[in-house]
């Protein structure tokens, strides 16, 4: 049997050195890390998104406020499928490499479906910042000690909220105070999730 062949992941790369800092990419690069799923990235630049979408056949999944396509990243191109699957949103990302790639632990573990509906509208609230990061704060540290939503054992939950503190880390001249907000539990699952920050 041949070696799966690597998924191409396709993130918004910022710069020359096209480093990455898009909170939704930031989801799936941790999901494809946590998933072991074999993956080489491909850096678009902003203004070429829409373009590259097209040229993949995948119509935006987003829309602007007043009603305009709005297309993003991430994608995948999973070369192992039969039907050669290309996936356009970050949840749906994580749902394809769930049930293609499963994980142990799983990223989605099957008493969490509440807490990740919950999760994905929290952290859209995050533009209040400290205010809103300390209602999530308090999803943290209910299943025992750890750094993530279940205590020791990530899951795409706390991937989503990895996502955004890359985007801030990378945008906030304030990063260095929010990472100790809390209590320092921004910070903590910031570093804990490292292992799963590689850029390939």
């Amino acid at each position: 049997m041949n070696p799966p062949q690597p998924t191409t992941f396709y993130d918004i790369g910022s710069g020359p050195s096209s480093k990455p800092f898009a909170p939704n990419p930031w989801k799936t690069r941790y999901a494809l890390n946590f998933s072991r799923a074999p993956h080489a990235t491909t850096f678009v630049p902003l203004p070429e998104v829409g373009a590259t979408r097209a040229a993949l056949g995948l119509a935006p999944c987003r829309k602007h406020l007043d009603g305009s396509e709005f297309p993003t990243l991430p994608i995948i191109h999973d070369h192992n499928t039969t039907d050669d699957t290309l996936v356009g949103d970050s949840f749906d990302i994580a749902l394809h490499l769930h049930t293609h790639y499963p994980a142990q632990p799983p990223l989605f573990p099957p008493h969490t479906a509440a807490l990740h509906r919950a999760d994905a509208g929290a952290v859209q609230k995050l533009k209040e910042f400290e205010a809103a990061l300390g209602d999530l704060a308090a999803w943290f540290g209910r299943r025992g000690e750890g750094p993530f939503l279940e205590g020791a054992t990530p899951m795409y939950a706390d991937l989503i909220v990895g996502g955004w503190l890359q985007w801030m880390k990378a945008l906030l001249p304030e990063w260095e105070d929010l990472r100790g907000w809390d209590d320092g539990l921004w910070g903590g699952l910031f570093d804990a999730l490292e292992e799963f920050a590689e850029v390939k």
